[in-house]
C-alpha cells in the first residue's frame, strides 16, 4: 500500500511471503514504481499466487513487472491460479503496467484481475499475453486459459471482461473472426475525466487488428492483436506513453 508524503508518495505498508517479491527502483518521489517478481519462474498446474495492491488516498502507484510471466504445462492437469486484487482511494492513481504473460503449450491458467476505485480515482491498465513465442516456433495446440478483469468504481460495476480459450488454441486464433492468426493480444483499460479527449489519439496509434471504444466518458476500453510479441509491444509502448501521460518503466523498453 503507498501513502501520500507532502507532494510524493511512498510506500505505508509491504507484507511479502512465498515466491512473491517487490522491488522499488529509484524514481520520481511523485510516484512509487514497484516490479513484481515471481522467483519461482513461472507458474504451472496446481500453483496459486495472489497480490493485494492499493494506492492510498492522494497517492501515485505505478506497478509493473521484472520479467514476462510464464504459464507452462500443467502436468497433472490441474489450473494454475493468478489473483491480483488492486485499489485506488480517494484521489488516487493507479498503473498496472504488467509486461507480457506467455502461454505455453499444456498451459492451464485461471487469472482473476479485481479493481476497485473510489469515484474520483484514476486507473491505467494493460493486460498482454502471447500464445507461444513464434520467433521460437512454438504453437499452442492445446491450452485451457480463463482470464477474468472485473472493474468496480464506488462498489458500482462498471466493467467486466471474460476470455476463455481451450484446447486447441491456436487453430482457434487462425480463425478469421476470432484472431486472424494473432499470437499476441492485449487489453487496455483507462479511467480518467479526459478518457473521451484521448479516445481519437488513441486510434491514430491503433494498427488494423486493434480498436478501440468508450465505455462511459471517462472510460476507455482498446483490445489490440497482433502476429507476435515485438509487434505488439511496438503498438503498446507508444499507446501506453499517450495514456499514462509519462515514460513507461524501463523494464518496458524494446
Amino acid at each position: 500500500m503507498t501513502k501520500r508524503v507532502g507532494t510524493g508518495s511512498a510506500i505505508a505498508d509491504l507484507r511479502l511471503q512465498g515466491s512473491y517479491r517487490m522491488l522499488f527502483p529509484r524514481g520520481p518521489r511523485e510516484v512509487v514504481q514497484a516490479v513484481m517478481l515471481n522467483t519461482s519462474g513461472g507458474v504451472t498446474g496446481g500453483d496459486h499466487l495472489e497480490a493485494q495492491i492499493t494506492a492510498g488516498p492522494g497517492s501515485a502507484l505505478t506497478v509493473t513487472s521484472q520479467a514476462a510471466e510464464r504459464i507452462y504445462r500443467s502436468g497433472d492437469g490441474r489450473d494454475g491460479q493468478v489473483i491480483n486484487r488492486i485499489a485506488a482511494e480517494t484521489g488516487a492513481t493507479l498503473h498496472w503496467l504488467p509486461q507480457e504473460t506467455i502461454v505455453f503449450d499444456g498451459a492451464r491458467l485461471d487469472r482473476r484481475l479485481d479493481i476497485d476505485l473510489t469515484d474520483d480515482a484514476h486507473f491505467l491498465m494493460v493486460e498482454p499475453i502471447l500464445f507461444g513465442r513464434l520467433a521460437m516456433g512454438e504453437t499452442v495446440q492445446q491450452a485451457h486459459i480463463r482470464d477474468h478483469i472485473t472493474l468496480r468504481r464506488g462498489g458500482k460495476l462498471i466493467f467486466a471482461d471474460r476470455t476463455r480459450l481451450t484446447d486447441d488454441v491456436q487453430a482457434l486464433l487462425d480463425r478469421a473472426a476470432t484472431g486472424g492468426s494473432a499470437r499476441a493480444m492485449a487489453s487496455v483499460l483507462m479511467v480518467r475525466p479526459d478518457a473521451e479527449t484521448m479516445l481519437p489519439k488513441l486510434r491514430a496509434l491503433l494498427p488494423e487488428t486493434g480498436g478501440a471504444t468508450l465505455l462511459a466518458p471517462d472510460i476507455l476500453f482498446a483490445r489490440i492483436l497482433a502476429p507476435d510479441g515485438h509487434d505488439l509491444r511496438t503498438t503498446l509502448i507508444p499507446a501506453l506513453h499517450l495514456l499514462g501521460g509519462a515514460d513507461l518503466p524501463r523494464t518496458w523498453m524494446l
